[in-house]
């Protein structure tokens, strides 16, 4: 029962119509709209159709329904919305501002723009228009309805404080309208052209569900007789008209023309062609546009074929175009086409006729957007060692190498904020610029906005006495201390875990070592969850459900760039990552794999370059991949550490009187050392005499402190390098092809 104020939503799903015998699963009945006007002109009906199903409920309440019934539905306001199904799952649909769906069918939804914000969208992102129903033959009591609902919508508006400029369009409808009730009928004939395009539309989207959910040939043809008197309604709508009419129109009064300036849209322009990226590209009748960089050009006597690569997948597209079917600024354009150069193609996607790709571009225009000088352009059609596109990081990412790294980063930095989302951790965004050395390494980039550059203007720190002291008096400095970049954002993420209770960061970190391995970056980018009541284990079960997760995630996703990491770098690298996802992680304390170390180094020490491990070893690269290459064949963690090769926060174990800590390290084949974390140190007592230990000055952690002062827990966290991630993923050695401008010593261009 409607009541005022109120709104209806009915979602009818593809092939399903709007009628009292469809009603076991919707509910939907012709007793649900007996309602009196008074009440139902101030409710709002909003009728969802998906797949195209308007003609089913234009013929059940426009044609079959009597007069009367016309004038209480017509009383209330009804918005029409035509869904394209993007998921092809009617469950999927859903009234949601993040929804992907509205995102996706922004071109087939017809609502109006008034009752955007009730529904939690916004009316910038949809096409509007004020054209709700359409019938070759509309009564005068259909007229009078749209008369009553359009003057209460303008009472409505007035009374909420709409400007007159906004007004303006709906007044002008009112007026169109009354002069439509003195006409009496609605010609087919003043159907814009791009009404005939909107429904060409649905009725194409209707004929590929019904074609994917398997409909028979015998019923499709009704459908696509349909769509083929839709088309041709175009062409004569698009047909230039005869004089007469044209005089005619210029004598109409402004009332008269106002339909014209609400239903028409401008200059009848046709809409331009659909831009589709290469990894969504599927045979159509659509014209669409490709725009990308091409790769290869080949000219052949009847026609050329152009490799267009738009950087969403690998292979690109290959563009064909028959000189015969070209306009002749596309055949000037095709002798000055070079590799590295943009452009805009269009044309129809087809079934290719090669054996290399399943879909090709039948292009009918090409237009260069922008040049490359082919004898200056740094990226010749050739295999380029990473060394040197490391020199040209700028236009690194279009070659094959640089641009699959790229997707699959991306890739995995969605899965992991996706991870964590489902897990309920909240998202937190820690500071880059610190006075807390977390690490306590003291390996940290100092910011200061004292004048380097003038070291006699410096001001020099000073004892209680006034006597100079060896340094800087950074209390001048503009904060006031010593400020450095973060090496971890742990410390920050402690105290939101400590409220929170589960929290993450992703974001930049910074560290200054002197490092020139392929190992280790100046700046790298760090995933660190804490989680509040939590111990070890907790940490290590949860970074294995991560990693097994985000894996997962680009096996799935980054087949075809994986097969090429494959091809190139790495032969058992889909072997090695599907073994992550589906095998449980190896666990060993440290002194078990010190021993087990001890054993095989015993067996020929020249083969290693660390042939000297004992407990207090800091285990190296070499030791690390043995233990998860050859030894377990598997990710490994190991776990209680000596304490004098952890960081100063890292919880001592009381099994061992505090010789070892309660941390972990995660090992994973081909890179190492990929995930480092602990139980954090929650016993204030211990924790001051930890620091005092390492010499950290304990009023610079006097905030971290209060955290053990007030409501302390025991909590975890680790943290993930995200660069050592990718590497491991796309099974490239160098970590600086991980990152898009690589920092480290010596270099920071860019």
């Amino acid at each position: 029962e409607m009541e005022d104020g109120s709104l209806i939503f009915l979602f009818i799903p593809p092939r399903r119509t709007l009628h009292p015998q469809h009603s076991s699963t919707y509910r939907v009945q012709r007793a649900s709209f007996h309602h009196t006007p008074e009440t139902t002109s101030h409710c709002v009906a909003i009728i969802i159709i998906q797949g195209g199903n308007t003609g089913a409920f234009k013929n059940h309440f426009m044609t079959t329904s009597t007069s009367a019934r016309r004038q209480r539905i017509m009383a209330s306001t009804f918005l029409l919305a035509v869904l394209r199904p993007a998921s092809r799952s009617a469950a999927a649909f859903s009234f949601s501002r993040s929804s992907p769906s509205f995102a996706a069918q922004q071109r087939s939804l017809a609502t109006r723009a008034p009752y955007l914000p009730q529904l939690g969208l916004r009316p910038s992102a949809l096409k509007t228009t004020t054209r709700l129903f359409s019938t070759a033959e509309q009564s005068a009591a259909d007229v009078e309805a749209q008369i009553a609902t359009k003057g209460d919508e303008i009472r409505s508006l007035k009374e909420n404080g709409i400007a007159k400029p906004e007004l303006a369009p709906h007044i002008q409808e009112l007026l169109a309208l009354k002069a439509k009730l003195e006409e009496l009928t609605v010609s087919t004939a003043e159907q814009s052209s791009a009404d005939v395009e909107a429904e060409i539309a649905a009725k194409g989207d209707e004929i590929r569900t019904l074609k994917e959910s398997g409909t028979a040939k015998p019923e499709l043809a009704p459908h696509i007789q349909e769509l083929l008197a839709l088309k041709a309604k175009l062409a004569e709508l698009e047909a230039p008209p005869a004089p007469a009419p044209k005089k005619e129109k210029k004598k109409n009064p402004p009332a008269a023309s106002a339909p014209q300036e609400v239903h028409v849209p401008i200059a009848h322009a046709t809409p331009s062609p659909r831009r589709v990226k290469t990894d969504n590209a599927q045979v159509s009748d659509d014209q669409v546009s490709i725009k990308g960089w091409v790769r290869t050009v080949r000219k052949q006597k009847t026609l050329a074929f152009v490799e267009v690569n738009d950087g969403s997948t690998m292979s690109g597209i290959q563009c064909v175009l028959p000189f015969d079917s070209v306009d002749e600024a596309t055949l000037k354009e095709i002798d000055k086409l070079t590799t590295g150069c943009s452009v805009d193609a269009i044309g129809q996607i087809v079934k290719s006729q090669g054996g290399k790709q399943s879909v090709e571009l039948s292009a009918t225009s090409l237009r260069i957007v922008g040049t490359c000088p082919g004898e200056t352009y740094p990226l010749a059609k050739k295999r380029h060692s990473l060394e040197y596109l490391r020199t040209i990081a700028h236009l690194r990412p279009r070659t094959n190498t640089i641009a699959a790294v790229a997707r699959v980063r991306s890739t995995l930095a969605g899965s992991i904020h996706a991870f964590f989302q489902e897990e309920g951790f909240n998202y937190v965004q820690t500071p880059l610029i610190t006075a807390s050395d977390c690490e306590g390494a003291g390996e940290m980039f100092r910011v200061t906005t004292l004048d380097t550059d003038d070291v006699a203007s410096l001001p020099r720190a000073k004892d209680e006495d006034g006597k100079l002291l060896p340094g800087v008096d950074y209390g001048e400095d503009f904060f006031g201390k010593a400020a450095f970049l973060t090496v971890s954002g742990q410390l920050g993420g402690e105290t939101y875990a400590s409220a929170l209770g589960d929290v993450y960061t992703f974001g930049p970190t910074f560290r200054a070592e002197n490092s020139q391995t392929a190992r280790h970056l100046a700046e790298f980018w760090m995933v660190e969850p804490e989680m509040a009541f939590a111990d070890l284990t907790s940490a290590m079960d949860n970074a294995e459900a991560l990693l097994k997760s985000v894996v997962g995630v680009a096996l799935e996703k980054c087949d075809e760039d994986l097969t090429f990491f494959a091809n190139f770098f790495d032969k058992g690298l889909k072997d090695r990552l599907e073994k992550l996802v589906n095998k449980p992680f190896v666990r060993v304390s440290y002194k078990e794999a010190i021993a087990y170390l001890q054993e095989e180094i015993a067996k020929d020490p020249s083969k290693w370059q660390f042939p000297e491990v004992v407990f207090g070893t800091d285990l190296a690269t070499e030791h690390e991949r043995w233990l998860a290459e050859t030894k377990f064949e598997s990710a490994v963690f190991v776990y209680n550490y000596p304490k004098s090769i952890k960081a100063f926060y890292m919880r001592d174990n009381d099994e061992d009187g505090g010789e070892t800590v309660n941390a972990m390290d995660l090992l994973v084949p081909g890179v190492g050392e990929l995930v480092g974390g602990s139980q954090r140190e929650e016993r204030l007592d211990v924790l001051v005499e930890k620091m005092k230990e390492l010499d950290l000055d304990v009023e610079d952690y006097w905030w971290y402190l209060d955290l053990r002062r007030f409501g302390s827990v025991p909590h975890a966290g680790y943290g993930l390098g995200f660069e050592r991630l990718v590497t491991y993923v796309c099974g490239i050695e160098n970590i600086r092809d991980a990152i898009a401008f690589p920092r480290y010593p010596g270099n920071a261009e860019f």
